[in-house]
Formats: structure tokens, C-alpha cells, sequence
């Protein structure tokens, strides 16, 4: 793990699978950007066998409810 990996993450990384009101989230590792900027750091708690990858910034803890 490197230095900037020990700090939190500035994303999270999602399994999304189905459309519209059937829409499922998952959650299923981090991101750390590079310190160039130009790409991520992926760490994933799980392999998604369906479904698409999506990273996203994380919402403020008030706002997971």
C-alpha cells in the first residue's frame, strides 16, 4: 500500500446493476487518485460479475441515511 493509499479514499467504487426504479448499488472498494492526476488507484473488495463499475466521490456521512 503506498503513503497516499493510507489516506482516505476521494472515491468509492460501485457495482450498479438494472435500470430506472430497479436500480441496485453495491459498494465494492475505493479509489485513490494518482498524484500526476492523469488516472486511480482501484482497490475492490469484491470481483462484480454483472452489472457496470461505478466511481463516485462519497456523499457526506449526514447525507447516506
Amino acid at each position: 500500500m503506498t503513503q497516499k493509499q493510507a489516506k482516505r479514499p476521494s472515491h468509492e467504487v460501485y457495482v450498479v446493476e438494472g435500470e430506472g426504479d430497479k436500480t441496485h448499488w453495491t459498494k465494492v472498494g475505493a479509489a485513490w487518485p494518482h498524484d500526476d492526476g492523469e488516472g486511480f488507484n482501484i482497490t475492490l473488495s469484491a470481483l462484480p460479475l454483472n452489472g457496470r463499475l461505478v466511481i463516485r466521490k462519497p456523499k457526506p456521512q449526514e447525507d447516506r441515511g
